[in-house]
């Protein structure tokens, strides 16, 4: 009997592989976001750079823009971070950032140490906007139309290939209308 119990933790890991596998060859993109075709929803949030000033889900509203999910303690918003800001720069793309579940001070400290490739940061506290939106994690980017109706969602880093293949043509697409 003592034996037998040396195999269990093999058999264990013999049943749980396949899951693994599995798990690991979904693409995290393809979950469904109900919010896809529908505005943003409706929010009251303060500025990350001045808490004086409010923003609401109807400034969103006429221009296309990505709507980018970021926070100083998200290890891959750093990452993707130096890409937004080239964006921002160089290709003039409107990105609004949602500071998630965070502190006010070292996300100020980030974008003063890192550049700013927001038109301007909400300050998202308590998540609320982000349960809103359905946010599994950050980073994560919702492409939003003039009309302020999410378009598309993006989970993970936005990179070179994500841009390129995915977000740009919708961008140009719908700035183009």
């Amino acid at each position: 009997m003592g034996r037998l119990k040396l195999f269990v933790p093999l058999i264990a890991l013999l049943i749980l592989l396949p899951l693994f596998y599995v798990g690991l060859s979904l693409d995290p993109n393809s979950m469904p976001s109900a919010l896809v075709g529908n505005p943003v929803p409706e929010f009251e949030l303060p500025m990350l750079e001045d808490d004086t000033k409010i923003i609401r889900s109807d400034d969103l509203k006429g221009e296309v823009a990505l709507l980018n999910i970021w926070a100083t303690w998200c290890f891959a918003c750093k990452a993707e971070h130096p890409y937004l800001v080239r964006l921002a720069k160089q290709e003039g793309v409107k990105i609004i950032g949602i500071n998630y579940r965070d502190e006010r001070a070292p996300a100020q400290k980030w974008l003063k140490e890192l550049h700013n490739p927001y038109q301007y940061s909400l300050f998202d506290k308590e998540g609320r906007l982000g349960l809103d939106l359905g946010v599994t994690g950050a980073p994560e980017t919702y492409v939003i139309d003039r009309q302020g109706i999410v378009r598309y969602r993006h989970i993970g880093v936005v990179d070179e290939r994500v841009w390129q293949e995915t977000l740009k043509p919708l961008y140009q697409s719908l700035s183009a209308n």
